[in-house]
């Protein structure tokens, strides 16, 4: 069974963020913050041998990647793709919105209007089919159509890959958490996903496994 080595960041602090607006497929460009998160990852993974770089195809994924590998001394062998399947997930007529007010809209269906207690009563797949019913216009994903999305992306980085290869994943916050939910719940202590953090992971043919979730510290 072939098994590939993932480091996956997530992208730097970008200015929706600094604001505390909902970004999933929407995008901006990354803070001063941001480009220093995707430094210190750089940093962080300079001594690993990547066969391979993957993130989403928003911007901030993008320059994310190339911030990280440029800190690579084998950055000139490394391939480079680009997947709409690696997305942040996306949150319909809320992009863009201030996130307490999507909160409160989409907490009003169970009574209650913080995305702490939406997400410690509910979990992030059920919070996903919440936001995605409270959508005016009936198109922000609901969990099935997220994980056929991710699961293709991961399908996509299984058939560009070789057995025993190290490679770079750059994504976003709730898809990396949403991971480390569905395939190690115990390392989901409820934190959100810090910009630059590193997560390993262990793909295999049939399988992820987590080794550690949101690492700011030596990987």
């Amino acid at each position: 069974m072939a098994k590939v080595t993932a480091y996956m960041v997530r992208h730097g602090q970008t200015y929706l963020n600094l604001y505390n607006k909902i970004q999933g497929w929407i995008d901006s460009p990354l803070t001063d913050k941001g480009v220093r998160d995707a430094e210190g990852a750089g940093e962080r993974l300079s001594k690993i041998n990547f066969a391979a770089s993957f993130s989403s195809d928003s911007g901030r994924a993008i320059d994310t990647a190339k911030i990280i590998l440029r800190k690579n001394p084998h950055n000139m062998n490394i391939v480079s793709y680009q997947y709409p399947e690696l997305r942040e997930q996306f949150h319909g007529y809320f992009e863009g919105n201030d996130a307490n007010q999507m909160w409160q809209f989409v907490g009003a269906q169970v009574k209650t209007t913080n995305e702490k207690e939406v997400l410690k009563d509910f979990g992030l797949e059920r919070a996903r089919d919440l936001i995605h019913h409270a959508d005016l216009y009936n198109q922000a994903e609901n969990n099935d159509m997220f994980w056929k999305r991710l699961n293709r992306g991961f399908d996509k980085i299984r058939e560009n890959t070789h057995d025993g290869q190290q490679i770079l994943i750059v994504s976003h916050g709730i898809t990396i958490r949403s991971i480390v939910d569905r395939y190690a719940p115990q390392l989901d202590l409820g934190q959100p996903t810090d910009n630059g953090s590193v997560t390993k992971l262990i793909i295999s043919d049939d399988d992820i496994q987590v080794e550690y979730f949101n690492n700011l510290g030596e990987v």
